[in-house]
């Protein structure tokens, strides 16, 4: 398949992963798959998403495609390296291992709105490993629904070596990330309109404009 967009350190597929074959393609796993929840972004602002009335999520309704049938990991698990964001939503579905938990709320405010932290599991191991990032909303544009911060995916692919693949690369974070540390990284992506919005963005990596 041509690839829609190629550099020296990252290829970006318009496609759909589920239909690849994986094998050798890559050292490490390293994404933010659809978790299966159906998510909606249907929430108001507030304790819970029960805020002041008519005060909205700014992607109030937006969808993410696979996000409405249960996440299967099993196809990138026989990848040596695998870092999968999103595991408590299908952790019958992984074997033991890392567990890895991001910290996004500031401590003050702990239970206002939604999730305190969110949970990776790492391929091998047994240890759990926390991540603290709470200022990304104010410093990094945001492109998707569930864009995960710059910082938090250089922690990721940080601890993984080699070829990076993100079968479900979304607006680009990881390959953003992955160039910013000097390695190669594949994307895969199913919405076209994400592959020119990480494409975009890896353009910039190549001018540093990208934090």
């Amino acid at each position: 398949m041509k690839p829609y967009y190629q550099d020296e350190s990252v290829t970006i597929y318009h496609g759909d992963a589920w239909s690849w074959q994986i094998g050798g393609l890559a050292d490490a796993v390293v994404s933010d798959p659809p978790y299966g929840m159906a998510w909606d972004n249907r929430v108001s602002i507030g304790p819970n998403g029960k805020g002041r009335t008519g005060t909205r999520a700014s992607r109030y309704g937006e969808t993410i495609i696979g996000d409405d049938r249960p996440f299967d990991p099993s196809p990138w698990l026989a990848v040596p390296q695998v870092i999968l964001w999103g595991s408590n939503h299908f952790a019958q579905r992984l074997p033991v291992g890392t567990i890895l938990v991001w910290i996004k709320r500031y401590d003050d405010a702990f239970g206002s709105y939604l999730s305190d932290a969110e949970v990776g599991w790492e391929k091998g191991g047994h240890g759990v490993y926390l991540f603290r990032e709470t200022g990304y909303k104010g410093n990094e544009p945001r492109f998707h629904p569930t864009q995960k911060p710059i910082s938090l995916m250089r922690w990721c692919v940080g601890r993984t070596t080699g070829t990076v693949l993100d079968p479900f690369t979304g607006s680009g974070t990881t390959l953003v990330a992955a160039k910013s540390l000097g390695r190669r990284a594949i994307g895969i992506e199913i919405e076209e309109r994400y592959c020119e919005i990480a494409a975009n963005r890896c353009r910039q990596e190549v001018l540093g404009l990208v934090g």
